[in-house]
């Protein structure tokens, strides 16, 4: 294994128990190839990272709950549910992880070793979240967040980008509040069609004045659309009024 004074600086933490992080860094085989009395010595066994990938994979839903919670105060259970997967998914701790270079430090079996288990996406992304484990384990919750939110800060900012478009509603209504500290209304003005190809209008309200209309084959959708052309409406007037200054 290489030396992991490098890899305490890229997370930011001197372990005061490095054994917490070899063992987070430890992939199974090598539990599997020593036995329970193998190299480890007699009554002993080599701890694996799964333990520490358990409990970290905890701290990180927490974490990233934290975030998102805090970051998008409009989003239902629903959006925030699916802002938080695209952090957490296993194809983004793999990424994180291969930012960190952990395939460099990963502990494995021989067997592991030779089939290509140190670039191996699984075994990157369960060693991703047992060192996270392992940061919290030694230097309590403020250690792991402090790791967890600056490695995530541009995959965050990205996810504020989306979120908007995701969210037109929660958008319209955050561009309102920061100014009027107000909500807009939304009304349906029209419903047609027989009951399986419903046709719903919407328009979107600010103190009287229409900001934007819709239409979907749902109320939600309409609503949508009408926020939807609310900002572009509200938008093209910020340009406007700036170029009139």
């Amino acid at each position: 294994m290489a030396d992991l004074t490098q890899l305490e600086e890229r997370l930011g933490h001197r372990f005061a128990r490095r054994e917490l992080l070899s063992e987070a860094l430890t992939h199974r085989s090598v539990v599997h190839e020593s036995g329970p009395r193998g190299k480890a010595g007699a009554g002993q066994r080599h701890a694996d990272n799964q333990r520490l990938e358990f409990f970290g994979d905890a701290v990180l839903q927490l974490v990233l709950t934290e975030e998102v919670y805090q970051r998008f105060p409009n989003g239902d259970e629903g959006q925030l549910t699916k802002l938080r997967a695209r952090l957490a998914n296993r194809h983004m701790l793999y990424h994180m992880a291969r930012q960190l270079s952990l395939g460099d430090y990963l502990c494995l079996g021989k067997g592991e070793e030779t089939s290509g288990g140190r670039s191996r996406p699984s075994n990157l992304a369960d060693a991703f979240e047992a060192v996270v484990g392992a940061l919290y384990q030694d230097g309590g919750l403020d250690v792991a967040r402090r790791f967890i939110r600056n490695l995530f800060q541009a995959e965050m900012e990205r996810l504020g980008s989306s979120a908007q478009e995701d969210n037109p509603k929660g958008m319209l209504q955050e561009m309102l509040q920061d100014h009027y500290a107000r909500n807009p209304v939304y009304r349906i003005t029209s419903q047609t069609g027989p009951d399986h190809a419903k046709h719903f209008e919407a328009v979107v309200e600010f103190d009287g004045r229409e900001l934007g209309r819709g239409a979907g084959g749902s109320k939600k959708e309409a609503e949508m659309k009408a926020a939807m052309e609310a900002i572009a409406k509200l938008r093209a007037e910020a340009v406007e009024n700036k170029s009139e200054d």
